[in-house]
């Protein structure tokens, strides 16, 4: 697979690590932990935006793979640095988390990667812009591309994944706004979770011969 950039627009990722893209990482911070850890003892994969941004969950660091992406970038850095491929061997993750690394640029590159090295039934939990929320305004003008729930189904789809119906919201909300009781987060908050799982189709055994036994006449 050839190399690859996330966006022509060197800056668009390193807004996460500014005073408007730092909340929004920290409101998810739980739930990146709780990912990471929720197929123990399976190995996991977090890409989240460069150095710069501030968010730290706790994860046991011995089992995974921690990575960094740049906007404009060719290359993944932090505990290695690699392009794609990535040097990780076919069906060997069990959990990968993506924080906002596809918010920027052609997302299927790096999806088809997590689609090979997720193991049957891995998970990948994506964290993506919501393009419907009025903190919109706080990204305005820096390289982001956030899509809607329609096109993320179908970019997952398209690698091999099979998105669930599930969707959760992160992130700052506007003054005014409330949490809809009993359906968690305001649908306006800035960030969304969405959840997928690879899933293998089981081999169907052939259809039984029907054979005919004959008995040998007597002597």
């Amino acid at each position: 697979m050839p190399a690859f950039a996330f966006t022509r627009q060197p800056d668009a990722l390193a807004w996460f690590g500014t005073g408007h893209g730092g909340p929004l990482l920290a409101s998810e911070q739980a739930r990146v932990s709780q990912a990471l850890t929720s197929r123990t003892p399976q190995p996991w994969l977090w890409v989240s935006p460069g150095s710069d941004a501030p968010m730290q969950p706790t994860a046991p660091a011995t089992r995974g793979l921690r990575l960094q992406a740049s906007a404009g970038s060719r290359h993944l850095t932090g505990q290695v640095r690699c392009g794609l491929p990535l040097p990780l061997p076919t069906e060997a993750v069990g959990v990968i988390v993506l924080q906002h690394v596809l918010d920027a640029g052609d997302p299927q590159p790096l999806l088809q990667e997590c689609s090979r090295v997720l193991e049957p039934g891995g998970r990948l939990w994506l964290f993506v812009l919501n393009p419907w929320s009025p903190y919109r305004l706080r990204w305005r003008g820096v390289g982001l591309v956030p899509r809607a729930l329609d096109q993320w189904r179908l970019q997952l789809a398209a690698a091999g994944l099979v998105a669930s119906e599930h969707v959760l919201h992160y992130g700052p909300v506007w003054k005014g706004v409330a949490d809809a009781p009993g359906h968690g987060p305001a649908p306006l908050r800035a960030a969304r979770l969405l959840e997928a799982e690879k899933r293998v189709a089981g081999l169907i055994p052939p259809a039984p011969v029907a054979r005919a036994w004959r008995t040998a006449p007597a002597a």
